[in-house]
């Protein structure tokens, strides 16, 4: 039921938020991090899921290598 609603999120965030806002093209890994965190949450559930998103998300920044 949690699982659901924060997939529901992620893919309203996708559609409605991030690519009118940023367009496709304007992430620097593939997949997105949205859709890594939308993959993970559906194979690994919640908490692991979200950790590796953070994870993901954490890493796009221009100082990391």
């Amino acid at each position: 039921m949690i699982t659901s609603f924060l997939l529901k999120t992620i893919r309203f965030y996708q559609k409605y938020l991030s690519i009118p806002l940023f367009g496709r093209n304007t992430c620097r890994f593939s997949p997105t991090c949205s859709e890594y965190t939308y993959q993970s949450i559906a194979k690994y559930g919640i908490l692991r899921g979200i950790t590796m998103g953070l994870v993901q998300i954490l890493k796009c920044n221009p100082f990391y290598h």
